[in-house]
């Protein structure tokens, strides 16, 4: 999920009614976003919900959660000392269907209290300088279909500008004539999955080295180990398995390459796995296929 992709209302739940309030804006680079705005900095007490759409999990298991949000600095408005806070809290409540637009703080659960690096000043308002602070959080171990974030104000100016929720996975690839799949990374950092490769068109597995790699928690790829083998009648070319050209030869899985075609021996055919005689030409029947041909004796 990415607010900023969004140009219709988010239409995310905010309560009470003069808390967080959906305002459009511009991003650094004046694009048109939707917004999230609270600055209810006067009165003490403040408890402003905000709850996200639900969000399918899909196939994540360790979600990360970035938030852009601009956040004032308390020095800067005069008279709300004691009232004005430079934090916000982030939660999550698990669903296995969407909870709609009732907020109920029990079933959410916190991930984190999310303050600035950098607030913003009355100053920086008037050059329009927008502070923005990025800040990541993960959460793992999820169990049910989806969930809502949450964000809870107790009495900041704040802004969120955009919140984007991801997983990493490895991205399917071809390695050693062999293809891997999209794989999701897993929750624990040391976890690495597993993954068999299959052979691509015309290889083989070879069976004392089959073709597997590692999927990091971080959706990168490790090193690959094992390989697939091109059949008889073809050799690896560009990460495939291309026929031998008429005149060409391969014999075994266990040959790289196509060879050409013994003396006095022929293929007019692509992919061929051995050569044959030419008139008054032969091998003796010890010869092995790659032995060159012999004139016949009259």
């Amino acid at each position: 999920m990415d607010s900023k992709e969004s140009q219709a209302e988010l239409g995310w739940t905010s309560h009470p009614a003069n808390g967080w309030e959906e305002i459009s804006g511009v991003d650094e680079e004046y694009k048109p976003i939707r917004t999230y705005q609270v600055c209810n900095v006067m009165e003490p007490n403040q408890n402003n919900w905000l709850q996200t759409g639900w969000i399918a999990r899909r196939d994540g298991q360790r979600i990360f959660i970035e938030l852009k949000f601009t956040l004032r600095d308390c020095n800067s408005i005069p008279g709300v000392t004691g009232t004005c806070k430079e934090t916000f809290n982030l939660y999550y409540a698990e669903s296995d269907a969407d909870l709609g637009h009732s907020i109920r703080e029990s079933k959410h659960t916190k991930i984190d209290t999310i303050a600035a690096d950098e607030s913003f000043t009355q100053g920086d308002l008037g050059e329009r300088k927008m502070k923005l602070n990025t800040e990541l959080r993960e959460i793992g171990h999820l169990s049910k279909r989806g969930f809502h974030l949450g964000f809870q104000d107790v009495g900041a100016c704040v802004a969120l500008v955009s919140v984007r929720v991801y997983y990493k996975k490895c991205l399917s690839t071809v390695q050693n004539l062999a293809v891997f799949p999209d794989t999701v990374a897993e929750t624990a950092f040391a976890t690495l999955v597993e993954v068999k490769g299959t052979c691509v068109e015309h290889a083989w597995v070879d069976v004392d080295n089959p073709p597997r790699m590692h999927c990091s928690a971080e959706g990168e790829w490790l090193v690959p180990v094992g390989k697939c083998l091109c059949s008889p009648g073809f050799e690896e070319r560009d990460g495939r398995c291309r026929a031998c050209l008429p005149g060409f030869y391969k014999l075994s899985l266990r040959l790289p390459l196509c060879s050409p075609c013994p003396e006095h021996s022929f293929t007019h055919e692509e992919a061929s796995t051995f050569c044959s005689c030419q008139k008054n030409y032969s091998r003796s029947p010890s010869d092995p296929l790659s032995a060159s041909c012999t004139r016949m004796s009259h």
